[in-house]
């Protein structure tokens, strides 16, 4: 009895110190809590397609150690360029910002913002910056540590007026971001303008720009194209981007246990570059499919003209290039490792189309309830692209073409087809059309699925406006119950196409 006494009290006491010592367990890992600060929106895809599943995989993988508290639209205070500086004194110990904003404290990265040098996949890009910058960037970024670098989508010059050639950018007024892009447009004999994107809406409509020299991404939250609707890429390469770091504290990491900066490091550099070049691109696609979805016009340079782009604005790269040489750096020898980047990565597949725009971005990009006319447009785009192109509402019970088929016959096609038109998937959202008039005997359509981009290619097809009534049946012919449309005219129209290249 004595034996059970003792066995008794020895169960007692492990039980009621057993908490005490998971206690003293769980202080030796203690949770390490991180503020991450950036500029970008919540709804925006830097925030809901990158930095958020980037701070949920390190959370995971660190088991629960690792907390990353988000902070979007400069929420702890500050302007988007005192960023960098917040990150050094601690009061941010992750920032996602532009190395841009703070002129002349990064000066070799901004090689990847010459004009005409990065490519046109922000992947690609960023990839290729992430390579650049191991080798090229350490001492720029010495007293920080960066965790990944990335490139913007691709710019594209959004306008109220075709331009396929360096002539027609003479006198234009357009806003663009960073230095090179200003003064590559000078060259151009446009006329830079620079301002915050939040600007953009109100200084198009007071006049004070007429295009926009941006990438896709900004499109949807300023609306730019419901006032910009004709839009000019380059085939390969893109005009201009913006350069980002995702970048912490070198003493916070330096604090970190040896497994926890495992944890950080493993996703860091490629592997969180590519998460941040395929949000990139995969939010440009969704874009753009909207824009075709909505008829806009999109113009496609070609290589050979895009090389006559990239000769006229050489003189930037001379500039650059006397620049660094005051700072005793060699800007061609940082030229020519770019170039070796990009190629290194130029083969890299498409990301996959699953990251797309969140809920918010798509309601901000919808287009108005009707669409212009292209008629007006005479051999750039077709008269024939009406807004009733896309979806059907249910509760129509008048019969409706197939989706994604025109309304109206098809113009005259040109001859030669567009190499490197742009040949967007189907689009997540479909925009509104305006109801068409019932008709009291015609059945209600049988899908209102969204249109795929093999129904988007589909010959055009003629389509009757209303349904005749039935005539009055007789003994020797049956009623029918819905007249017949008339056949199609022979030869069946061509396709509408989405882009135009312009061979020069």
């Amino acid at each position: 009895m004595r034996i059970a006494r003792r066995t008794l009290l020895a169960s007692s006491i492990s039980v009621v110190c057993a908490p005490a010592i998971v206690r003293i367990a769980r202080a030796d890992n203690p949770q390490v809590t991180l503020k991450l600060h950036h500029a970008f929106s919540s709804v925006s895809g830097v925030h809901d397609k990158f930095l958020a599943p980037w701070a949920r995989k390190i959370e995971g993988e660190s088991g629960g150690r690792i907390r990353i508290d988000i902070f979007p639209s400069m929420q702890l205070g500050g302007a988007p360029s005192a960023l960098f500086e917040q990150m050094r004194e601690g009061s941010a110990d992750l920032v996602w910002t532009a190395p841009s904003l703070t002129a002349g404290q990064f000066p070799k990265i901004e090689t990847f913002e010459l004009p005409f040098l990065a490519s046109r996949r922000a992947l690609v890009s960023s990839k290729a910056l992430t390579d650049f910058a191991a080798v090229n960037l350490q001492d720029e970024f010495r007293e920080i540590y960066p965790i990944c670098f990335s490139c913007s989508d691709r710019a594209v010059i959004h306008a109220n007026r075709p331009v396929r050639t360096m002539e027609d950018l003479k006198t234009l007024k357009l806003h663009v971001q960073t230095r090179f892009a200003a003064e590559a447009m000078r060259v151009l004999e446009a006329q830079p303008v620079m301002m915050p994107s939040e600007q953009l809406p109100m200084a198009i409509t007071e006049h004070v720009i007429d295009a926009c020299l941006d990438p896709w991404h900004l499109v949807p939250p300023f609306r730019l194209n419901d006032v910009l609707r004709l839009h000019t890429e380059f085939a390969d390469v893109s005009p201009n981007v913006t350069t980002y770091v995702l970048a912490m504290n070198r003493a916070g990491y330096d604090r970190l246990p040896r497994d926890l900066k495992i944890v950080i490091d493993n996703n860091s550099g490629q592997a969180a570059a590519a998460m941040a070049g395929a949000m990139w691109d995969n939010q440009a696609t969704a874009i753009v499919n909207m824009a075709v979805e909505r008829s806009d016009l999109i113009v496609t340079l070609l290589p050979d003209a895009v090389a006559r782009w990239r000769k006229a604005v050489e003189p930037v790269l001379d500039i650059w290039r006397k620049e660094l040489k005051e700072r005793k750096i060699d800007g061609g020898k940082l030229i020519n490792a770019a170039h070796a980047s990009l190629a290194k990565y130029a083969n890299e597949p498409e990301p996959s189309a699953s990251q797309t725009p969140s809920p918010s971005q798509q309601v901000t990009s919808q287009p108005p309830q009707s669409a212009p006319t292209g008629g007006q447009k005479p051999n750039v785009a077709p008269s024939g692209t009406p807004a009733s192109a896309s979806t059907a509402s249910p509760a129509t019970p008048a019969p409706q073409p197939p989706p994604g088929r025109i309304t109206s016959p098809a113009p005259t096609m040109p001859t030669s087809p567009p190499a490197a038109a742009v040949s967007p998937s189907s689009a997540s959202a479909a925009p509104p059309v305006k109801p068409v008039a019932p008709a009291a005997s015609a059945p209600a359509p049988a899908s209102a699925s969204a249109p795929s981009s093999a129904q988007m290619s589909a010959p055009a097809a003629t389509a009757s406006p209303a349904v005749a009534p039935p005539p009055p049946a007789s003994p020797t012919t049956p009623a029918p119950s819905v007249a017949t449309a008339p056949a199609a005219p022979s030869p069946v129209p061509k396709p509408v196409p989405k882009a135009l290249d312009i061979r020069l």
